[in-house]
């Protein structure tokens, strides 16, 4: 299970803005994502930029799959998971209501 992010989701909106805003005040991509990190407090310009490409994919701008397809295939994973385990009671109960049903009764 992954961890919750220690940055809140406005502020890696906001981050994300400003560097779209003043990457070409830059000589470079990694100088923008550098200042912008350092002015907001986020600990690494890599983290930064993980933001912008999930920004980039949700936006359609690049391949890859977004956050609201993630969100979905986890929860069909977890739903998945559960009915198999489900499953596995069931077949547990079947057998053994199958056994008791080939047992022979003795009447007193």
């Amino acid at each position: 299970m992954a961890r919750p992010s220690r940055y809140p989701l406005e502020l890696r909106r906001r981050a994300v803005r400003m560097v779209t805003e003043v990457r070409d005040d830059y000589p470079n991509e990694t100088a923008a994502l550098q200042a912008v990190a350092d002015k907001l407090g986020i600990g690494s310009r890599e983290t930064l930029r993980n933001w912008l490409k999930q920004q980039e994919i949700d936006a359609g701008q690049r391949p890859g799959t977004t956050t609201e397809e993630s969100a979905q295939l986890k929860a069909l994973k977890k739903e998945n998971a559960e009915l198999k385990r489900a499953n596995e009671i069931l077949k547990a109960a079947a057998s053994f209501f199958a056994a008791e049903l080939d047992r022979p009764h003795t009447r007193s």
